[in-house]
């Protein structure tokens, strides 16, 4: 039985098209694994906050040190990086706000990554121990021109940070979907979202 762990973080509740496309992939993974779980986390519904200063003194406390009180700042990062290690298949729809991630997913970001956990280093180098391999990352953009090559890609920190984060973590296979020109007249947005879509199913 496979696990897909889904991560959706824009702040729509309607109308979000990387959700919409998270949707069709998700669709797409069921019909390929029938057997699979799938756990989905609603990052933007303020249930992962911004981490705090006894969740911080946590991630850095040995296990023989830890207080009740550091316990319970760093119980929602367990839980969080236990999902994590037990996906085989990670979903991010990730839109972008400003040209960046939304907030609400950097703030499930900082809750997965810790030392000892998620990552080690050894005094030289970094060592990613996510035992999650593989990524899909679903990014919508209200204009065009934001990919690789094209004139407004200097723009976009989606990408080039979410793949520097998912590699350091130590995923192997990341990839990414996207749809851009949102708010573009519509054919073009629905062209986009078929190209989309036939991605997803692919990938799935």
């Amino acid at each position: 039985m496979t696990l897909l762990l889904r991560i959706n973080s824009s702040s729509r509740q309607t109308g979000s098209h990387s959700t919409a496309i998270a949707d069709h992939f998700e669709a797409s993974y069921r019909r390929k694994h029938p057997d699979c779980r799938v756990i989905t986390r609603n990052v933007a519904d303020g249930s992962i906050p911004i981490i705090g200063q006894k969740t911080i003194e946590g991630f850095y406390t040995e296990p023989a040190s830890m207080t009740a009180d550091l316990k319970e700042a760093t119980a929602l990062s367990d839980k969080l990086i236990a999902e994590l290690q037990e996906a085989d298949t990670l979903l991010i729809a990730a839109p972008i706000y400003n040209f960046a991630v939304p907030a609400a997913l950097k703030a499930w970001i900082d809750q997965i990554v810790r030392v000892g956990h998620t990552f080690s280093f050894d005094g030289n180098s970094f060592q990613g121990l996510a035992k999650t391999r593989r990524a899909v990352v679903i990014s919508a953009y209200g204009a065009e021109g934001y990919l690789d090559g094209q004139p407004f890609a200097a723009a976009n920190f989606v990408q080039p940070y979410l793949k520097f984060l998912l590699s350091f973590l130590g995923v192997e296979d990341i990839r990414f979907i996207a749809v851009q020109g949102t708010v573009a007249d519509p054919e073009k947005v629905s062209a986009s979202l078929l190209a989309a879509r036939q991605e997803c199913d692919l990938a799935a």
